[in-house]
């Protein structure tokens, strides 16, 4: 579950949803949202503050890091992940619209694994 909040965080900074320096949640806040356990949440924040993509104001809260430079490099390296798997999936003869119903299932219906 942590993997999915840090997951979601990223993806919203990167789709410009969380700004540079905006207030996250708190933890306790987003785990009574969640109804998960608040430690699950402090894992994927502490989590993203390792990995640059947020940090922590004591007294404060966390927030959007301005680091975008991190977040480039994931999606370059997804990127690069992709045309790999699908030029794989293409030498062992994985058709066209199999690759285009994941690539919907997974942007517009949601995709979790």
């Amino acid at each position: 579950m942590y993997q999915q909040i840090y997951n979601e965080v990223i993806k919203e900074i990167s789709l410009g949803l969380l700004i540079p320096h905006e207030k996250l949640a708190t933890v306790r806040e987003l785990a009574t949202n969640l109804g998960i356990n608040p430690n699950t949440v402090s894992k994927a924040y502490q989590l993203l503050e390792q990995n640059g993509f947020i940090y922590s104001a004591v007294g404060k809260g966390s927030f959007v890091s301005d680091r975008t430079d991190k977040l480039s490099g994931l999606k370059e390296k997804a990127l690069t992940d992709l045309k790999k798997d699908l030029k794989a999936a293409y030498d062992i003869g994985v058709e066209y619209a199999e690759v285009e119903n994941i690539t919907k299932e997974i942007f517009y219906g949601g995709g979790d694994e």
